[in-house]
């Protein structure tokens, strides 16, 4: 019993520590979210008229032809 206590505690004690490999590196990801979320801006800004037409088009297309 205090030998699985012991190595649960040491194994939560290595992950709190960020020893884990499959932990991911999280300002680079936080990175790429920002990133994206930009990209999407960038795209959606000059091409939303556009891009609203088209998704109406598409919706008025797909409820009243059948």
């Amino acid at each position: 019993m205090t030998r699985g206590l012991w190595a649960a505690l040491v194994a939560l004690a290595d992950r709190v520590r960020g020893d884990d490999p499959e932990r991911g590196d999280v300002p680079g990801w936080v990175m790429i979210t920002v990133m994206t979320a930009a990209l999407v801006l960038a795209i959606l800004i000059p091409f939303r008229e556009a891009i609203v037409t088209a998704v109406q088009n598409a919706l008025d297309s797909v409820t009243s032809g059948g």
